[in-house]
């Protein structure tokens, strides 16, 4: 990379635990080739700011962690280059999930009580037995399960939604990518009846306003626009 450049983060910080309020703080750090977000935050914690809150796992936009807004945007910052962005970058915490403090929010307690709230498990009449083989899956079927099971449960698209802005019950787009998952999987033997009693209200598919804000800000682009489309139209006909 030519004319590498000083780089500004600027960052909301706050800490609801030690009482401090969100106020903006600037860092500068040298860029570098190739660097993301993550190698330049983690630069600012270590040689500028320890206390500077934010997650990582993976590295990789495996783990979901590093969730955060972008100039705005929800995104990864280990999959955000910093060439890609302008001089001075402006960072805060996704909305919608509980603040931890600075750019850390508690994306699991969201996570965990809409999937128990959704019941995101297969579904059986029987008991599975453990010792016999699995059962066979149609190849096309499989892919199908798995290009939905790619969720990485990051948040973008919760933080991205415009609806939840307004019903903080509503579901979301991940929550509605589970239900379609598990509508395919012939292991769950639950019909749309069933479904229906889970998301065919305002809280579920019916109160999407269909901004796809959740769509475009999918790090894993999954096809969360065609999804919500299809399982509006399969609750509808069941409703009816």
């Amino acid at each position: 990379m030519s004319d590498l450049r000083t780089l500004t983060l600027r960052v909301l910080r706050s800490s609801p635990g030690e009482g401090q309020s969100p106020h903006w703080e600037d860092f500068r750090v040298e860029e570098a080739e190739g660097m993301t977000l993550f190698i330049a935050l983690n630069e600012v914690r270590e040689t500028l700011a320890p206390s500077l809150q934010f997650d990582f796992v993976c590295r990789a936009g495996i783990c979901g962690s590093c969730g955060m807004l972008i100039d705005g945007r929800p995104g990864l910052a280990c999959r955000a280059l910093t060439r890609d962005l302008g001089p001075v970058i402006t960072l805060a915490p996704l909305p919608v999930f509980e603040l931890i403090g600075d750019l850390s929010v508690n994306t699991g307690k969201w996570m965990r009580g809409t999937a128990e709230r959704l019941q995101t498990w297969i579904h059986a009449q029987t008991e599975p037995d453990l010792t016999a083989l699995e059962a066979p899956m149609e190849p096309a079927l499989a892919e199908a399960i798995y290009e939905l099971d790619r969720c990485i449960e990051c948040g973008c698209c919760v933080a991205g939604c415009g609806t939840l802005r307004m019903r903080e019950d509503f579901v979301g787009a991940v929550g509605l990518n589970k239900i379609a998952r598990f509508r395919l999987d012939p292991r769950d033997t639950r019909t749309d009846e069933d479904f229906y009693e889970l998301i065919g209200d305002d809280s579920g598919v019916f109160g999407c306003m269909s901004l796809l804000g959740c769509h475009d800000v999918c790090p894993k682009g999954l096809p969360l626009q065609t999804q919500i489309a299809f399982l509006r139209r399969k609750m509808a006909s069941t409703g009816l």
